[in-house]
């Protein structure tokens, strides 16, 4: 069973995640929503390495989020993302490239899946 303290820190992060995404424009919030929860649950067992390795990238995803989203509001310009360096594609699984390949495709879809409508707009 995880110690409580690392499920405190892993829960925190996450919570903060999906606080970051409700400045994303609501198309992109709701494809990284998904992506974020499915990740989370995904990983829930990783172990040791494997889950170091998990907290430190999705740290530095909320850091650069945060970033992003601190600097958007200053300026009033929505950019968002960053480029993905060769060096860690070195370092994905197989699995892990098919998961960003899907992704990629489903971020530059014209119609992208999701229902999404606004806070507050009756389904």
């Amino acid at each position: 069973m995880a110690h409580p303290a690392h499920v405190s820190v892993v829960r925190s992060l996450y919570k903060r995640i999906l606080i970051l995404h409700r400045f994303l424009p609501i198309d992109l919030r709701a494809l990284g929503d998904q992506y974020v929860k499915d990740e989370f649950r995904r990983n829930k067992s990783a172990s040791g390495e494997d889950a170091t390795r998990f907290m430190t990238e999705w740290q530095n995803y909320k850091d650069t989020l945060q970033t992003q989203v601190l600097e958007a509001a200053g300026n009033k310009k929505l950019v968002f993302g960053a480029d993905l360096l060769e060096d860690k594609l070195k370092d994905f699984q197989e699995e892990q490239m098919g998961q960003l390949y899907e992704l990629m495709l489903e971020s530059t879809k014209p119609n992208r899946q999701f229902d999404i409508q606004e806070e507050g707009t009756p389904k």
